[in-house]
């Protein structure tokens, strides 16, 4: 017997209706959609209060008088507006892990079970009426529709295009609300005008917050009703095809999105649960922003022949190192682009691959399937490779796999997470690759940081003194080449910040008899970086202060992103 059955036979049982009124009722609420209860509150047969008194006695539960019950703040933050309004309920209070909920209808106790899940609460039921609720939901909501509605109304005006999904969900979005929907295509939109790399979607116990990483700095875009961080949620987790039930493990997925007459733009999604919900963190994947020029990356001149120089050998290990976000993958892009010919056989394994590119073999590994870095390896060396990429050394076994390929007549390019470029030595000592190994296949080392330029918009002389300079590395004899030091004022195109875009700072270290030596002697990664540096090589620090030098980047920012070359 269903809810709706049992509720008019009950009042029929009870003398509050007859059976013909019943059934005039179920008439019109087939003609017209809705509860039976609206249909026999509007034909007059009951009284909306009688009849909520009437269903607490039915299903013994507490009977509400919302009009003199106020609902509680903490309360209502539990459940969003549409739940409220597709089951007709209303958060009443909260007291630890209970929730109380007002019901027009007690008897779903599906409802009620569904309402425990999304709340993770203990879901007490009272009864109010129907009409009385709605009222509720409208007096009590009406401030998450216009802040959401505020919201999108400030990033639609500063939107120069529409964006939408490639890969909509149909069914899911009945789950999500029209505000929300237009919402997330404005914060998308507008990540892409200011050039974030990244956004960072992040909800807290009293309060939910959205982030733009903008030239390497986090800036808090705008905090959104906490109440809707579960709908914004869902939502891009609908577009990025992944599983909205499942909010107890990590989740990776993608999502395209189309603008109309301009490039499309790829953004990586992560989702990782927290304590107060699920923290979402999209890599934006604009290849209209790729920039494959290796003239146009920030080596200077005498870098940038020996990078030039080495990966047009035939065989050996290029190594470009750095912290997540440091722009490695750009500058080994670059390096397959300026490879990239009719007759050579280019294949990457990547985790995942991020940009695809024209003319090379780009294979995605799957770990959950046995498939990894080291088997992708192994397979590309039975296809008569002569330039195989590996997206990351994470472990021994790729380690192995690679530097043999390296050391047979491969020209194999990789990444590695270290601080500096000496340092990668150490790393792959301690990883278990053989000492021999390491200083005969390796060719070079780039290791690389991005570091914020100045704006040319707002930029000005400054003087720096020459104790700060001296502080910073500057050798004495050469303080005078640093009189066109400049520095961003800050104003709106850089959003008063002083710096707009980035500019990558690099250390290149080439495997000479010396710093081979000193590999075979167990030195230390600072008596490496000495004896490199003693050869010529140009420090972190040092290609920072050329920037700064042509007043590219002010002293802050060698400072923020450079360590001193002290050792």
């Amino acid at each position: 017997m269903s809810a709706k059955k049992a509720i008019g036979e009950l009042l029929v049982r009870q003398n509050f209706i007859d059976v013909q009124q019943l059934e005039q009722a179920r008439r019109v609420q087939k003609q017209h959609g809705g509860r039976l209860t609206s249909a026999l509150i509007s034909l007059g047969y009951v009284n909306e209060m009688e009849l909520a008194e009437f269903m607490g006695q039915q299903y013994q539960v507490p009977t509400i008088d919302l009009s003199i019950f106020e609902c509680a703040p903490d309360a209502i933050a539990m459940l969003p507006r549409k739940v409220c309004e597709k089951y007709n309920v209303i958060p009443v209070s909260k007291a630890g892990k209970t929730l109380v909920v007002a019901f027009s209808d007690p008897s779903n106790i599906y409802v009620k079970d569904d309402l425990g899940l999304l709340t993770r609460s203990k879901i007490e039921v009272v009864v109010a009426s129907e009409i009385a609720i709605n009222q509720a939901i409208e007096k009590y909501y009406q401030g998450e529709t216009s802040k959401v509605d505020s919201i999108l109304s400030d990033m639609e005006d500063s939107a120069e295009f529409q964006v939408e999904a490639e890969d909509d969900a149909g069914e899911d979005d009945e789950n999500v609300d029209e505000p929300i929907i237009k919402f997330v295509n404005a914060m998308l939109n507008e990540a892409i005008k200011v050039r974030a790399s990244d956004i960072h979607i992040e909800p807290y116990e009293k309060r939910f917050r959205i982030r733009f990483r903008i030239d390497g700095k986090l800036i808090e875009k705008t905090q959104p009703p906490q109440e809707s961080a579960g709908a914004v949620i869902s939502r891009i987790k609908i577009l990025s095809q992944l599983d909205i039930a499942e909010r107890r493990r990590p989740q990776d997925g993608r999502l395209k999105i189309k603008r109309r007459g301009m490039a499309d733009v790829d953004f990586r999604v992560s989702v990782c649960p927290t304590m107060f919900g699920e923290k979402i963190v999209m890599r934006l994947l604009d290849k209209s922003n790729l920039q494959v020029d290796m003239m146009k990356l920030g080596f200077e001149k005498d870098q940038l022949a020996m990078l030039t120089e080495t990966i047009h050998q035939p065989q050996g290990m290029v190594l470009i190192t750095g912290p997540t976000g440091s722009g490695k993958t750009t500058t080994i892009y670059s390096c397959l682009a300026e490879l990239n010919s009719p007759d050579v056989n280019l294949s990457t394994a990547e985790d995942p691959v991020e940009f695809n590119l024209d003319g090379i073999n780009q294979v995605q590994v799957n770990a959950d399937i046995g498939f990894g870095f080291a088997e992708a390896l192994r397979s590309f060396l039975r296809q008569d490779p002569d330039v195989v990429m590996v997206g990351e050394i994470r472990d021994l076994e790729t380690a192995n796999v690679a530097y043999k390929a390296a050391s047979t007549g491969h020209l194999v390019v990789s990444t590695l997470h270290t601080n500096d470029a000496a340092s990668t030595v150490s790393r792959l000592l301690d990883m278990g690759v053989p000492q021999f190994m390491v200083a005969e296949a390796t060719s070079l080392v780039v290791a690389q940081r991005l570091m914020r330029k100045n704006c040319s918009n707002c930029v000005v002389p400054v003087k720096v003194t020459n104790e700060v300079l001296l502080d910073l590395g500057v050798p004495e004899a050469d303080l005078h080449l640093f009189q066109n030091t400049m520095r961003g004022e800050g104003c709106q195109n850089c959003g008063g910040s002083g710096c707009s875009g980035r500019i990558a700072v690099h250390e290149v270290l080439q495997m000479t008899s010396a710093v081979k030596e000193a590999i075979f002697n167990n030195a230390s990664p600072l008596e490496i970086k000495k004896n490199a540096i003693a050869s010529g090589m140009m420090s972190l620090r040092m290609s920072a202060l050329e920037k700064l030098k042509r007043g590219e980047a002010s002293v802050e920012q060698v400072l923020a992103a450079t360590l001193s070359d002290d050792i």
